[in-house]
């Protein structure tokens, strides 16, 4: 089955097929845009690194002092990092939990795992930007455009009164252009909004005193710029400080003098700015050719065989297959009654996404560090290796076949999770009948993909869930503002005599 970009061209006219408008001219500052590298939000932290736990929820009007003051007992120490129970002992908060924010910090920091990490540690800087970022709010999902006539054809059967129905693939293909849900897009944006928004609290919170008057009085190293690596990237991979213009060309001998934090404010705001132009304006781009193609209804079986497989750095002749606009992701999206089988080969970058799939099976057989499962329905799901960490959400009568170091489960309903996992699966939100196995599946190449990706094969926490409460305050779509919350549904453990091994596809054939 050949891959199909979600955003393919249309086919040129023939004679047996309409002609199609030309697509509109990309506009000028995307053409330059797409030339250079463009500063994008490191969408692991945003995905991956927020946690319900209503103390690292700190609000918006007190977060930069109680930060500030934060920052200063957890310096006490003089070394820089920070464990465990220090963190505890500082918000107040159980060991566990404490342990869990400090495992959930190491799964979305760029780069390598840090050996103090496996330790138990964290760089105080990274800290202090991981508890900033649980202010965030997630962006909320948008109605459909057609949502009585969608409904008329995918009626809403779901457990989650609607909710998953709304997300079903039926709808994916009737919406032509997936309006109703956030775009990868629309959450980057959002993401560096909220960067823009915050990032003068987030230097001050970084920055150093020194002698001198006004502006010049709080400085960052280079060291310490570095750090918002976490939270901001090139689309190119450029770090940071080499795409800054004061840490250039740095020689390692001779580290660059301080600078002042305002003059990186202003680089920094000067990047979000033109980013966030470049994503506008591409939007307008591919909505004023969208126009140009006719969105004829599409029939159940017609939606039944559709099937939308990419990656997102490889999406047809369009600006998004620009260096600029460089991704990291791949996706198998909005498929039915299929079967679909990924290896390294087929997948670009280092995280996969599964979205909005039904009654299929999916292998996603590759060493990968992030993956997702979002809105699938009656799928089961195979994840050879995952070195960071899974989540699974918003789905129903799914099976979860994965070894990884962290799984996370949001929201689900009636899925079984056969796991290897070296971290406590952590249960979140509102799940019903969930139940846990061990690992049960096989493939020439798993142990070189564990080893490649650092997950071991001799710790295996499955039956371990570690649960939390149902109300997320990062998002306000599921649980409303002023829902009092409870601890989560756990998991059970498979009845013994259900359990059966997985079969991989066979024969396997070499990379």
């Amino acid at each position: 089955m050949a891959d199909e970009p979600l955003d393919a061209s249309p086919a040129a006219a023939t004679p047996d097929a309409p002609a199609v408008s030309a697509p509109a001219p990309v506009p000028a500052s995307a053409r330059a845009a797409a030339a250079s590298p463009v500063l994008r939000p490191r969408r692991e932290s945003f995905e991956h690194g927020l946690l319900p736990i209503p103390k690292l929820v700190i609000p918006e009007g007190t977060l930069t002092q109680t930060l500030g003051q934060l920052k200063g007992k957890l310096a006490a120490s003089g070394s820089g990092r920070v464990g465990a129970a220090a963190l505890a002992e500082a918000l107040q908060i159980p060991a566990e939990q404490a342990a869990l924010a400090l495992g959930t910090l190491a799964a979305v920091l760029p780069g390598d795992d840090d050996p103090a990490l496996a330790a138990g540690e964290a760089d105080l800087r990274d800290v202090i930007l991981f508890l900033y970022i649980q202010s965030y709010k997630r962006l909320v999902p948008r109605a459909h455009k057609d949502s009585p006539s969608v409904a008329d054809v995918w009626p809403s059967t779901s457990a989650f009164d609607g909710y998953l129905s709304a997300l079903s693939p039926i709808q994916l293909v009737r919406s032509n252009s997936r309006r109703f849900m956030p775009s990868q897009a629309d959450e980057e944006a959002h993401q560096l909004s909220y960067l823009q928004k915050h990032m003068a609290n987030i230097l001050t919170l970084l920055a150093d005193s020194v002698d001198g008057e006004g502006d010049e009085s709080m400085v960052l190293t280079m060291e310490t710029f570095e750090h918002l690596g976490f939270l901001l990237q090139f689309s190119e991979g450029t770090p940071l400080s080499q795409a800054a213009p004061f840490f250039a060309n740095s020689d390692p001998d001779m580290p660059a003098a301080p600078v002042p934090a305002t003059q990186i404010h202003d680089w920094i705001l000067q990047n979000i700015a033109s980013s966030l132009e470049y994503t506008a304006e591409k939007s307008t781009t591919k909505e004023n050719s969208q126009q140009n193609v006719s969105d004829p209804d599409v029939t159940m079986a017609d939606a039944g065989t559709n099937t939308r497989i990419h990656s997102s750095s490889s999406t047809g002749a369009s600006v998004q297959n620009s260096p600029g606009y460089y991704r990291n992701t791949s996706f198998v999206e909005a498929i039915s009654k299929t079967s679909v089988v990924k290896k390294g080969s087929d997948i670009k970058g280092h995280s996969m996404k599964v979205l909005n799939c039904h009654d299929s099976v999916i292998y996603i057989l590759a060493p990968l560090k992030y993956a997702t499962v979002y809105g699938c329905s009656d799928t089961t799901v195979v994840f050879g290796a995952v070195g960071k960490v899974i989540k699974v959400e918003h789905c129903e009568r799914v099976q979860i076949i994965a070894a990884s170091k962290r799984i996370c489960i949001a929201n689900c309903r009636e899925c079984i999770f056969y796991l290897g996992v070296n971290q406590q699966p952590l249960i979140v939100g509102d799940n019903h009948k969930l139940q846990v196995a061990p690992f049960n599946t096989y493939y020439p190449q798993l142990g070189e993909h564990l080893a490649q990706v650092g997950v071991d094969p001799n710790i295996n926490k499955w039956d371990q869930p570690f649960v939390l409460g149902v109300v997320d305050p990062h998002d306000s779509l599921s649980h409303p503002a002023g829902v009092s919350d409870v601890q989560a549904e756990s998991a059970t453990c498979l009845d013994p005599d259900l359990f059966t091994n997985f079969l991989s596809p066979c024969p396997w054939q070499p990379e």
